[in-house]
């Protein structure tokens, strides 16, 4: 019942279980796959099987796991740095901060870990580290995590990361891969079905951003329920004329950030496509990203991009969405 949570990831369940039931725990895991289809999940499933004894611990354990205090773990996350201290992704939202650069595993995190491994475990027989993200380490923290991986002690480490091409090829050929993938149409409704998530199942451009992730899924949804709704309708029409196109571009930049306007590329392609299956509008919101990826002035590219959008629409695409 351990993996009982964990859907439609046989082959990793498998392996993972395998590797428990005949005492041949490998000292470092590469999860690769895509985010949200079920890695870290996966890594806390295998926490609790690896610490799991024979007194019927199984719910105490699973406790500690859920409330991420358990002393025998470590589980590392990118960070910013704000103010001499390092926030993760969450705890940078929940401050209100915006950042233009992306988190990073850093150096100190990676020195934390060589300390935390330095003592013995204090319940479990073993100590695990996860490492998400894993692709985000810089050279210098990639070669110190090289070091504990070559003597790791009463420890399994786990890295998350989207493919082995992500992560140095030394710390690759030190990890047994464990694949995970995405999942098709079937497992995704059952999944955010029992999740509680199926009215995402209504929005054909959110499950084509997912792309059979059931996470990214739920992400995409969350974002798309913070875009105003006034803001939302009037961004999937073709503006008719630059009067509309250069009032959407100034809503837009007024309305959301940087993070949220490159998603909202992301959902226009999806949007436009199933709609109109317009190679050349596609490319013009590819042309949007780039621009905005490179710090241009947000409102001026949206006013670019929405007034040649204007040019490349037929007058029988704008009138089939007014």
């Amino acid at each position: 019942m351990t993996f009982s949570s964990l859907i439609g990831q046989p082959q990793a369940v498998e392996l993972l279980r395998q590797a428990v039931k005949s005492n041949r725990v490998a000292p470092a895991y590469l999860f690769v796959g895509a985010d949200g289809v079920g890695r870290s999940l996966a890594a806390r499933c295998f926490m609790e099987l690896l610490f799991t004894d024979a007194h019927d611990n199984t719910d105490v354990v699973r406790t500690k796991l859920q409330k991420d205090n358990h002393p025998d773990v470590l589980w590392v996350q990118p960070t910013y740095q704000y103010q001499g201290q390092r926030l993760t992704a969450a705890e940078a939202a929940a401050k209100g901060l915006k950042r233009k650069a992306p988190p990073v595993i850093r150096l100190e995190q990676i020195r934390e870990i060589t300390e935390f491994l330095s003592r013995p475990p204090l319940e479990a027989p073993r100590h695990v580290v996860v490492v998400e993200q894993a692709e985000t380490m810089a050279e210098a923290a990639a070669n110190a995590l090289l070091k504990t991986l070559e003597e790791p002690g009463q420890a399994t480490l786990i890295l998350i990361a989207p493919s082995p091409e992500s992560i140095l090829p030394t710390l690759v050929s030190r990890c047994q891969r464990i694949p995970f993938y995405r999942l098709d149409t079937a497992t995704m409704a059952e999944i955010l079905t029992r999740t509680g998530h199926q009215e995402i199942l209504q929005h054909p451009a959110v499950l084509s951003i997912a792309g059979g992730s059931p996470g990214e899924a739920i992400a995409a949804y969350q974002q798309l329920q913070a875009i105003p709704p006034e803001l939302l309708q009037a961004v999937t029409k073709v503006p008719q004329n630059y009067r509309q196109a250069l009032e959407l571009a100034r809503d837009i930049d007024k309305a959301l950030d940087t993070e949220a306007q490159l998603w909202l590329v992301d959902y226009l392609q999806q949007s436009y496509w199933l709609r109109w299956h317009q190679p050349q509008m596609i490319k013009l919101l590819e042309q949007a990203r780039k621009s905005l990826l490179c710090y241009a002035q947000p409102r001026l590219v949206w006013e670019c991009t929405f007034i040649q959008l204007c040019q490349v629409a037929s007058p029988g695409t704008r009138a089939s969405i007014q």
